[in-house]
């Protein structure tokens, strides 16, 4: 689980558990909203201490810049000389 799906979790628990006012009989929201929240702050501690130190020095690696060739000229074919009426290309 990353810390975006374990916020989206939070966030709907919290939705389900605050902002819903229908009560059903057999199935409590308020729960289900309880279990939501709970789910997703596990979620999101244990990417912190789990994930991130090893998301952190793999994260590091994409930012190297890889080696490339200087081109200071473009050539391309026929390139050598002038058009025929003498205009340069």
């Amino acid at each position: 689980m990353t810390i975006g799906a374990g916020l989206f979790l939070i966030a709907l628990g919290a939705i389900l558990r605050f902002g819903v006012t229908v009560s059903t009989p057999g199935f409590s929201v308020h729960t289900i909203g309880d279990i939501l929240m709970i789910v997703g702050v596990l979620g999101v501690a244990l990417w912190l201490v789990i994930w991130a130190p090893w998301a952190r020095g793999r994260r590091s690696a994409y930012r190297e810049v890889p080696p490339y060739e200087v081109h200071t000229t473009r050539r391309y074919p026929g390139d050598e000389g002038p058009y025929e009426d003498g205009y340069p290309r």
